[in-house]
C-alpha cells in the first residue's frame, strides 16, 4: 500500500491530537448524557461541559461566563454578526465594518445586512496583508457599531496589530469582534482587547463541529439568539450541547495553552526551513508579511505554475490547498490575494501551505523535494505546450 501524503494543510483542519481523541473516547463511555437533564448523568454531563468552558475560556483570556459553545467559528461569527444588530439599531448604530481579507462566513454575513439596510463598509489592508490603520480611522464614525477583523488571516497567516486596532475601534465606541480560528492555540491571544471572539476546535486539535465565541459579560444580555428551542447557553443559542466534543475542544485548548511557546517555535523552524528551500525555486514569491504571520503558514507563488495543477500534481505526495477550504470549489481567484493586490493571475499561481502539531522535519525535507519536482515538471508541460 502506497503511503499516505505528507499532510500540510493545517489551516482547513488540524487532525485530532492523539490526547484529544483518547480523553474523547473516555468521554463517551462515561459522560455521554444531555448536560441538561437534572439526573445524575446528566448533572456528570453538565460539569464535563463546564470544565471544557474553563479550559476555553483560559486559553482566549476570557472568564466562563463570557463562552458560549457553538457548532463552530462559521457560526461564532454570524451570531456576533447578527446578534447585537437589534441592540446596535436602538442605540443609533448602524454602521459595521469589515476587513477585505475576512473569511467568507463574515464577508457574507455582513452582505447580508446590507441588503437589510445595514450600512457596511470594507477596510483595505496593505501590500502586507495588515489593516491599514489610517483608513480604519476615516471610516469609523459615531454611526459605527461592530467591527470585525481576524487576527490572523486564513490564507496569508497575516497577523493584525490587534491591540491597535482595538484603541482605534473602542475609541471611537464602536464593538470590536475577530474572528480567532487560525490563531487560537499557535500564538498567544487575550479577548480583554475584544467584545467578541469566534474559534472552532478543529483548526487547534480538537474535534469538528464545535466551537465557541466569547461575548463580553457587558453585552450578553443583548444578544440575540440565531436558534431558537430548548434555551440552552443561557438562552444565546438554542441545541443540546455535546459533552464529549466539549472535553475534546477543552482537552485540546489546555494541551495548546500549556505547549503554546515551545511548538510555537518548533513549528516556525519547520516553516523557515521549508520557507528557504521553496524560495530557492527560480520565481518563487511569498504573498504576505513574511514575519508578522502565524508559526506554520506559508503563501507562495510559483511563476508560470498554475496553483490549482499543483495541488493536483502533488496529491499523491503532498497534501496541500490554494486557499480556505470554504472556498476550495469556487472556480475564482482568492479575495484575499486580490486584496494585497496581487492581479488575478498572479493570484492563481498561489498555494497555501500549513504546519502543525503532526509536521516533522523528515516530513518538510519530502515535501520539499516534491514541491520541487511539481514545479519543473509543470513548467516542462507548458514549456512544451
Amino acid at each position: 500500500m502506497p503511503a499516505a501524503p505528507i499532510y500540510l494543510d493545517y489551516h482547513s483542519h488540524s487532525p485530532v491530537e492523539p490526547r484529544v481523541l483518547q480523553r474523547m473516547i473516555e468521554a463517551y463511555s462515561t459522560v455521554d448524557a444531555n448536560p441538561h437533564s437534572m439526573h445524575k448523568h446528566g448533572g456528570a454531563a453538565h460539569a464535563a461541559v463546564e470544565t471544557a468552558r474553563s479550559q476555553v475560556a483560559e486559553l482566549l483570556g476570557s472568564r466562563r461566563s463570557e463562552i458560549l459553545f457553538t457548532s463552530g467559528a462559521t457560526e461564532s461569527n454570524n451570531l456576533a454578526l447578527g446578534g447585537l444588530v437589534k441592540h446596535l439599531y436602538s442605540v443609533g448604530k448602524r454602521r459595521i465594518v469589515v476587513s477585505a481579507i475576512e473569511h467568507a462566513s463574515v464577508l457574507e454575513k455582513a452582505a447580508d445586512l446590507g441588503h437589510q439596510r445595514w450600512n457596511i463598509d470594507v477596510v483595505p489592508v496593505t501590500r502586507s496583508g495588515r489593516i491599514d490603520l489610517a483608513s480604519l480611522e476615516a471610516l469609523l464614525d459615531e454611526t459605527t457599531g461592530l467591527v470585525s477583523v481576524a487576527w490572523a488571516n486564513h490564507e496569508i497567516g497575516v497577523v493584525q496589530p490587534m491591540a491597535e486596532i482595538s484603541r482605534i475601534v473602542r475609541g471611537k465606541g464602536a464593538l470590536l469582534h475577530s474572528d480567532l480560528a487560525q490563531i487560537a492555540g499557535k500564538l498567544p491571544v487575550s479577548t480583554s482587547v475584544l467584545d467578541l471572539a469566534s474559534v472552532s476546535a478543529h483548526k487547534l486539535g480538537g474535534p469538528t463541529g464545535v466551537g465557541a465565541l466569547h461575548v463580553s459579560r457587558r453585552l450578553r444580555p443583548k444578544l440575540l439568539p440565531m436558534l431558537r428551542g430548548g434555551g440552552q447557553e443561557g438562552g444565546a443559542r438554542s441545541g443540546t450541547v455535546s459533552p464529549p466534543l466539549c472535553v475534546g475542544f477543552g482537552t485540546a485548548c489546555a494541551l495548546a495553552g500549556a505547549e503554546i511557546a515551545q511548538e510555537s517555535v518548533r513549528v516556525a523552524r519547520l516553516r523557515d526551513r521549508l520557507r528557504s528551500r521553496l524560495l530557492a525555486i527560480a520565481g518563487a514569491v511569498e504573498n504576505g508579511d513574511g514575519q508578522a504571520r502565524l508559526p506554520g503558514n506559508l503563501n507562495l507563488r510559483f511563476e508560470d505554475v498554475d496553483g490549482e495543477a499543483l495541488v493536483l500534481r502533488l496529491q499523491d505526495e503532498v497534501s496541500l490547498s490554494t486557499g480556505s477550504a470554504c472556498t476550495a470549489r469556487i472556480l475564482e481567484p482568492s479575495h484575499v490575494l486580490l486584496a494585497i493586490g496581487l492581479s488575478r493571475q498572479q493570484a492563481e499561481t498561489a498555494v497555501r501551505i500549513g504546519l502543525g502539531h503532526g509536521t516533522t522535519t523528515n516530513e518538510v525535507d519530502k515535501a520539499a523535494d516534491a514541491i520541487e519536482r511539481a514545479v519543473e515538471a509543470l513548467r516542462s508541460t507548458r514549456r512544451r505546450a
